[in-house]
C-alpha cells in the first residue's frame, strides 16, 4: 500500500501499489460535479478518492460509492473513516451493470470514471488492473447505466480520455450535455474530457474552453492548482462546468 494525498492533504488515501491507482483524473472528477448535490452515486468507486475529495469539497453531501471489488470496498470504507468521513461517504459492493434493487434507485447526482481502454490492446498480468481499465467495449453501458441512476434534474458526469469522446456522445442524448476539455499544455492535444449531462436539459451540446493543466515548464498552471490542492473553497462549478438553463 502507498498512502497518497489530495487536496493539498486534505484527503489521504491508502491504494494498493500495485493495480489501478487513482489520481488527477479523480480530483479532476470530484471538483466538476455541481455544488447542489443533493445525494450523489459514484460509480466504480476504487478506492475512493473522488467520492472522499467531493465530500472534503462540499461539506453537506452524502456519497454512496458502489464497486465490484470487495477488497477495494473494505479499503474504501477504511479511507472514509480515517478521513473522518464514515458517516457522509459510504461503499458497497455491486455490479455497475447488475445493480442490486437497493441501489436502482434516483440519485441527484451520479459520477464515474469508467475504464478508460475499450476492446484490443494489451491487457494488463493483473486482473483487478485489467478489470479497472478496460471495459470490454461496454463504455456505453457505464454512461447509460449513469444516466439510469439520475434523477430529473440532476446531473451525470464522467471523466474518460478524450480520443473516446465520440464513442461517448453516441450513446448520450443529443441535448443536455457539456464537454469540459483539459489541456496538458497550451497548443497541444487534450488527453482528458469531463462529459456533464443535465437530465431533462433540452439545450444543444456545449464544448467549453477547458483547463490547461501545465506551464511550459511542467508546473500546475494557477487555474488547476486550484483545483488540485486548493480544495473546497477554490472550486466554483459556476464557472468551471456552469449550469446552464433551457428546456
Amino acid at each position: 500500500m502507498s498512502e497518497d494525498r489530495f487536496l493539498g492533504g486534505r484527503v489521504i488515501v491508502q491504494q494498493p501499489d500495485a493495480g489501478f491507482r487513482a489520481g488527477l483524473d479523480a480530483v479532476m472528477l470530484a471538483a466538476a460535479v455541481p455544488e447542489d448535490t443533493g445525494e450523489v452515486l459514484e460509480l466504480g468507486a476504487g478506492a475512493g478518492t473522488a467520492s472522499l475529495c467531493l465530500a472534503a469539497r462540499l461539506p453537506e453531501v452524502k456519497v454512496l460509492g458502489l464497486e465490484i471489488d470487495a477488497d477495494l470496498v473494505a479499503l474504501a470504507t477504511a479511507n472514509a473513516e480515517a478521513n473522518g468521513m464514515a458517516g457522509r461517504v459510504r461503499f458497497a459492493e455491486a455490479d455497475v451493470f447488475d445493480l442490486p434493487a437497493a441501489y436502482r434507485r434516483p440519485f441527484n447526482q451520479v459520477l464515474c470514471n469508467p475504464p478508460f481502454h475499450g476492446e484490443g490492446g494489451q491487457a494488463a498480468p493483473d486482473p483487478a488492473k485489467a478489470r479497472a481499465l478496460q471495459d470490454g467495449g461496454r463504455l456505453g453501458g457505464w454512461l447509460a447505466g449513469g444516466l439510469k441512476r439520475t434523477a430529473s434534474g440532476g446531473s451525470f458526469t464522467a471523466i474518460l480520455r478524450a480520443d473516446r469522446l465520440g464513442e461517448a456522445l453516441a450513446a448520450l442524448p443529443e441535448r443536455g450535455v457539456v464537454v469540459f476539455p483539459l489541456w496538458p499544455r497550451v497548443g497541444l492535444p487534450a488527453k482528458r474530457v469531463i462529459i456533464q449531462v443535465r437530465q431533462g436539459v433540452r439545450a444543444p451540446l456545449q464544448m467549453l474552453a477547458g483547463l490547461v493543466l501545465h506551464t511550459a515548464d511542467g508546473t500546475y498552471t494557477a487555474e488547476a492548482d486550484a483545483v488540485l490542492r486548493g480544495g473546497a473553497g477554490a472550486v466554483n462549478t459556476r464557472s468551471f462546468l456552469p449550469r446552464w438553463g433551457g428546456k
